[in-house]
């Protein structure tokens, strides 16, 4: 199995490379898509996803160069967040967004009366296996049966720290909520939860979700894979949603891509109360840029975009690349103060924090 290079920790050692190696080697001998069929388009050639004018994933000999190479710095094995296991709200309505972080990409998004979690992962470990791969440093920031009931839940690409099937067959037999998910993602789904209602997107699609509540499916500069045989047959996706409390703008992985498809977002949408951003993954530069922002480069996207606040997010659970686990909130608030951008306006999550969202970029302090 292979997932993403900014992934590779999901295994360790010499078999984790084999098996990599093995997945940039498969590519050319794949015949047609497992996941998807449909028309050729500006970002699909008829069997591979990908970024228009973008960058591939690095090749096997820069994985090789990047693991065998130094740099790498060890993480804890606990880093306890300072909030407690949240007790979320049943619902949320008005002109309120509510945010409460559960770990990496994992969000519980409150919003129109609406529970919205997105890439829920509750597993120990982001890998394909039980016994290694990353593991979490700290526990998720909501226990799964303390969630309210969910309504929506948003699957952004398939690598394991995003897509968690056995997640989300707890949460079809708990709420048969309503998944959202790019194209091809739905054949994975469907792999550990058939019966399960979803929704497949392309990049443009929309759907209406409740009254006033639309998704919109949105590009970022990403790629996927679950294994040696299928990377970059199922799409990757932002999503932005039109709510009644505001616009909010969600993206799980994404390059920086020079700011193309935040301009683009903010040319379309006009701007966002809240954008959740991911910020953390991103060493080496060399080998993670396509792949991972970095945290400077989540503050020029938050500028690009148009968002009034910032839920950052994929940081400090699993560690995937070789940056120290606090570096990120460091660069992170070095950024943000080089712009004379608020820090509360950027709020690093942690497990079990909930973010009340403002209704105004002037609203500065905490909640």
């Amino acid at each position: 199995m292979t997932n993403e290079p900014s992934q590779f920790f999901q295994m360790t050692g010499l078999a984790a490379i084999a098996a990599l190696a093995g997945g940039f080697t498969a590519r050319s001998a794949m015949a047609g898509n497992k996941y998807y069929t449909g028309p050729v388009s500006d970002h699909f050639d008829g069997t591979h996803f990908f970024n228009p004018n973008g960058e591939e994933p690095a090749g096997t000999l820069d994985l090789l160069r990047w693991k065998l190479g130094n740099g790498n710095i060890p993480w804890p094995d606990t880093f306890a967040s300072p909030f407690p296991q949240a007790m979320p709200e049943t619902r949320v309505s008005g002109d309120r967004i509510v945010v409460t972080m559960v770990g990496h990409a994992s969000m519980l998004i409150q919003v129109a009366g609406l529970n919205i979690l997105t890439d829920p992962v509750w597993s120990e470990r982001t890998s394909p296996f039980n016994w290694t791969g990353p593991k979490r440093v700290n526990p998720p920031g909501i226990r799964i049966g303390d969630l309210p009931p969910i309504d929506i839940v948003l699957v952004t690409h398939n690598h394991y720290d995003h897509l968690d099937l056995e997640t989300l067959w707890v949460l079809q037999g708990r709420d048969q909520p309503h998944f959202i998910t790019p194209l091809g993602n739905d054949a994975i789904i469907r792999t550990r939860v058939p019966d399960a209602k979803i929704t497949v997107m392309d990049w443009g699609g929309n759907e209406s979700v409740a009254p006033g509540v639309i998704f919109h499916c949105e590009p970022c500069h990403h790629w996927s894979a679950r294994g040696l045989n299928d990377r970059r047959q199922a799409l990757w996706a932002a999503f932005a949603f039109e709510t009644p409390a505001g616009k909010i703008y969600h993206i799980g992985d994404t390059g920086f891509h020079s700011g193309i498809n935040y301009r683009a977002a903010k040319e379309k949408h006009g701007g966002f109360r809240l954008a959740n951003l991911p910020f953390g993954a991103y060493e080496p530069r060399w080998f993670m840029k396509a792949q991972h922002q970095n945290p400077e480069e989540a503050v020029e996207g938050m500028a690009l975009c148009g968002a009034a606040f910032v839920a950052g997010h994929h940081w400090g659970t699993v560690k995937l690349t070789n940056e120290g686990i606090e570096q990120p909130v460091e660069a992170l608030h070095a950024a943000l103060d080089s712009r004379k951008i608020s820090r509360h306006r950027f709020r690093p999550m942690r497990p079990g924090e909930v973010f009340d969202v403002p209704a105004s970029a002037s609203a500065n302090t905490p909640t």
